[in-house]
């Protein structure tokens, strides 16, 4: 076996690598979401003497909260500006930009634009909360003084003030309130400080687990920083902790993303080798501190490489026999029930009791958009509440069944959702079975009577950020998208107009009375239907998958290994040939021969790829007279015809995705990453011209020029090259297709596609080579 044969085979290799013990997680990310709720439905419903005590439970918590409504507070704040509101809706936008922007004079801007059609005004005194109204006076301050300076009363005399403070004064009071709101959220700037004010709650029972906020490391700069403030944590809440060890003393929650900048399956080895030594010197670290260390939760394209470290950190025999290691999980992830049923196996295999954090999520609107524009097969996430709360008690379930593998850490700030999961543990509660968790600033209303002796008296831990303003807008934006969405049971416990039944209503229950039971949001686009009827969005590839992985890497393995490809212009048309590489010539041969040229990898020049025959000045002036003539005749047929024409090329393209994707990376030097791109790319062009001549037959009706020539650069050899040809032939035209002369093979197989569906190959012809082939063209 030669280079040349297997150019993949290393890739190939490394993807061998799949855990077994992973491939049920990576086999769930594919499941329908109807499929994935029927399954759930059964371990999520409890019988009638059990959710008759659920609902009793849970009425008398949100009436408790309800009577203790007018306490304000963060909660107080999201019911005020509710995302369904203009208010709610540019603040956010607002905290999440703010400081971004590297400029006063840009800030000032951002500032008019967000706060000077607010009816702020509006909200003043319209809550109880003395929070909510200082934030809102200074958003009032903020508006008006953007709006205009020529109203009465208030208005006159802000305008008096700007005109001795200036634009800066805004940008001062607009900072101040979201100082403000970022004081509720965080539990101190420096781990010494948040300390020091988690005494107090601790003293009424609560624990706490710390988080130094900040987002994914960007720089290997960012990443040292982050693992230091992580160390010099872990060593103030050991000290703090004095002895009290990992169930019943503080904690620690770390980000795997901000110890190292390419934090991603693509960068497995160095993923490895890098950021896995730091992690086990933290966990070590949380060892001897005797503190619990949680590895938190982020995007769903990041899981199954964190279970991967995971696993190395349960395996590693320094770690033998102590049960201070966390995971968080999130229950709106169809995978969820799978990866509950993976860290139960694993932690049964290396005999410890892992910590396992139950959360909902915090990334479900990027979740949804991201595999939308990445045109993956279907959703990671549910699309509907009811189905996330329904997967939240399914798995309680059997994290509650496995108590010698498992320390379940249940959070929730759902009233509902906190009874069913005490029914599910059963009475009476045994010390260290479970405990629950909230967020900081958020969870403590319901929570006090969660904890409170003469309550339920069950132990609850508190997610506790840590950092400065600088560090918590993107924390705040996720906690505000989070619980301002009109379905967050926070947003809707202060609503009085929302019933209580509805509020404690059994997710099991309404998922059967709805009338497609486990059916996805019908609102929510499923990534095909991204465009809806106007085209298909193109496939990609979950390269984040293990099991999509290994299908493409036998895809590539396949493609590459027949014989070279042959890139030509021939008088039978232009096309590729799958056959022996031709034996090139030099540029000295005769003026008769067809020069043929080698094509290598850019990457590894051992790997030969193909050759391209540079078209000749007979072939091009042969070409010029074809397309001339077939260009009356093509420009003559039916719109839709055409039409139908390239979308039987954008189906065929995408088909042929692997080996697309084989040829770009090798001819062209890119990444797969960038090849799936470029094929997905290509694929959107045929289908938007196909489109744009149904919306309007006229943009391609007696349109055509004639024959044009469509001269590609090489940083997009396919993209680009298919868009102009595409566009071309939608509008009527007869094409000469002269590709980049570095990559003619990429450019062969796209006119080949072409050919197979049903275009003329005298509509669409291909003439490589390099710049006399265009300056001839041209002329």
């Amino acid at each position: 076996m030669t280079r040349s044969d297997r150019p993949f085979e290393a890739f190939a290799g490394e993807i061998r690598g799949l855990s077994e013990t992973r491939a049920h997680v990576a086999d769930a990310t594919r499941r329908p979401e109807r499929e994935a709720v029927a399954t759930l439905l059964e371990a999520a419903t409890l019988g009638p003497e059990a959710a008759a005590r659920v609902r009793a439970n849970a009425r008398a918590l949100v009436e408790a909260l309800r009577e203790k409504r007018r306490g304000g507070g963060v909660e107080a704040l999201i019911h005020e500006y509710a995302l369904s509101s203009q208010e709610g809706v540019a603040l956010m936008c607002l905290a999440e930009a703010l400081l971004r922007v590297p400029d006063d004079e840009t800030r000032d801007a951002l500032i008019r634009d967000k706060l000077a059609a607010g009816d702020w005004l509006a909200h003043v005194g319209h809550s109880p909360s003395l929070f909510v109204n200082a934030a809102t006076w200074g958003l009032v301050v903020s508006g008006k003084l953007a709006a205009t300076n020529s109203e009465r009363g208030l208005a006159a005399a802000l305008a008096r003030l700007i005109a001795r403070g200036g634009e800066p004064l805004i940008r001062k009071g607009v900072d101040l309130a979201m100082r403000m709101m970022g004081e509720q959220f965080v539990s101190g700037r420096t781990i010494d400080e948040a300390i020091a004010n988690a005494r107090a709650r601790e003293a009424r029972g609560y624990r706490h687990s710390y988080d130094m906020l900040g987002e994914a490391a960007v720089g290997a700069q960012d990443a040292r920083r982050y693992y230091d403030a992580y160390a010099h944590a872990i060593a103030a809440i050991g000290r703090a902790s004095a002895g009290r060890g990992i169930y019943d003393g503080p904690g620690i929650s770390i980000k795997l993303s901000a110890l190292h900048p390419r934090y991603c399956r693509a960068q497995r080895a160095r993923v490895t080798g890098e950021l896995l030594p730091r992690l086990l010197e933290l966990v070590l670290l949380a060892r001897e501190a005797d503190i619990g260390l949680n590895i938190d939760a982020e995007e769903a394209d990041r899981l199954e490489i964190s279970l991967e470290l995971l696993e190395a950190v349960c395996e590693d025999p320094r770690l033998r026999g102590w049960n201070g290691v966390g995971f968080v999980v999130q229950a709106y992830s169809k995978r969820c029930p799978a990866v509950i049923a993976h860290l139960i196996a694993l932690a049964r295999r290396t005999r410890r009791r892992l910590m396992v954090r139950l959360v909902k999520g915090a990334y479900w609107d990027s979740e949804i958009k991201r595999a939308q524009v990445d045109g993956m097969e279907d959703f990671p996430v549910f699309t509907r509440k009811a189905h996330t709360d329904l997967c939240f008690i399914a798995c309680a379930r059997s994290l509650l069944a496995a108590p010698d593998a498992i320390y379940p850490q249940f959070a929730t700030h759902n009233a509902q959702t906190l009874a069913s999961i005490v029914e599910l543990a059963g009475e009476p509660f045994r010390d260290r079975q479970y405990e629950f968790q909230c967020l900081h600033g958020m969870g403590e209303p319901l929570y006090d009577e969660v904890i409170a002796p003469d309550g339920l008296a069950r132990p609850c831990r508190i997610y506790a950020p840590v950092g400065t303003h600088e560090t918590l807008l993107a924390y705040l934006v996720r906690r505000l998208l989070e619980n301002g969405a009109n379905t967050s049971f926070v947003n809707r416990i202060n609503d009085a107009s929302i019933a209580i039944d509805t509020l404690i209503a059994d997710p099991a229950d309404e998922v059967r009375a709805s009338a497609s039971p486990g059916a996805p949001h019908p609102a929510i686009a499923l990534p095909r239907a991204l465009f809806g009827a106007a085209r298909v969005n193109s496939g990609g590839i979950d390269l984040a998958s293990e099991r999509e992985l290994a299908r493409l890497a036998g895809e590539l393995l396949d493609a590459s290994a027949g014989a070279g490809l042959v890139a030509e212009a021939r008088a039978a048309g232009a096309g590729a040939a799958v056959a022996p590489a031709a034996t090139p010539t030099s540029a000295s041969a005769p003026a008769s021969a067809p020069l043929c040229q080698r094509i290598v990898n850019p990457a590894d020049h051992d790997d030969v790829v193909g050759s391209v025959v540079v078209a000749s000045d007979a072939q091009i002036e042969a070409a010029l007279a074809r397309a001339a003539a077939a260009a009356p005749r093509w420009s003559a047929t039916p719109a839709a015809q055409r039409a139908r024409l390239l979308e039987r090329a954008a189906d065929l393209l995408q088909q042929r995705m692997p080996a697309l994707i084989g040829l770009v990376v090798r001819e062209a030097g890119k990444s797969i990453p960038n090849a799936v791109g470029e094929v997905r790319e290509a694929v959107d062009f045929l289908r938007y011209y196909a489109h744009r001549l149904r919306v309007d037959p006229r943009d391609g009706q007696a349109s055509g020029l004639g024959a044009l020539a469509c001269i590609s650069p090489w940083n997009f050899p396919l993209a680009i090259f298919t868009g102009q040809v595409a566009a071309a032939l939608a509008a009527g035209n007869a094409v000469l297709a002269k590709p980049a002369e570095q990559t003619p093979l990429v450019a062969a197989l796209a006119v080949d596609t072409l050919l197979r569906a049903g275009i003329a190959d005298d509509v669409v012809q291909l003439l490589p080579g390099g710049a006399e082939v265009g300056a001839a063209l041209v002329a």
